[in-house]
């Protein structure tokens, strides 16, 4: 028996693929985090709520660029931003998977959370 055979014969393996739509949100997520600035920036994000001159700052890059990374953050999902006076502010999505990404990077570069 081919191994499509075996694995479309599994109904429990079937039953539990996620869908598309599923598969889409997660790789863009990973897409958008395969960038060394956007995951820094991700990171940061996942402990505070900055602004992109203070971002801009701890991450050692130009606002532009900060900008740039987080119009693609937003867009995949992963941020969120709120208006604060003048300023527009950022903060890492409070979602399912926002929160096993930020524990996922931790783990896997060996960081300890500081909050």
């Amino acid at each position: 028996m081919s191994d499509l055979n075996h694995i479309t014969d599994d109904n429990e393996l079937i039953e539990h693929m996620p869908t598309v739509e599923t598969i889409k949100t997660v790789a863009e997520a990973m897409k958008q985090l395969g960038d060394p600035s956007r995951l820094r920036i991700f990171w940061l994000l996942c402990h505070c709520e900055e602004c992109v001159i203070n971002i801009a700052a701890a991450t050692e890059m130009t606002s532009p660029a900060v900008s740039h990374h987080l119009r693609l953050l937003k867009s995949a999902g992963l941020i969120i931003s709120s208006r604060k006076g003048k300023e527009m502010y950022y903060r890492a999505a409070d979602t399912e998977i926002v929160l096993k990404l930020h524990h996922t990077i931790e783990d896997i570069a060996r960081i300890t959370c500081p909050k």
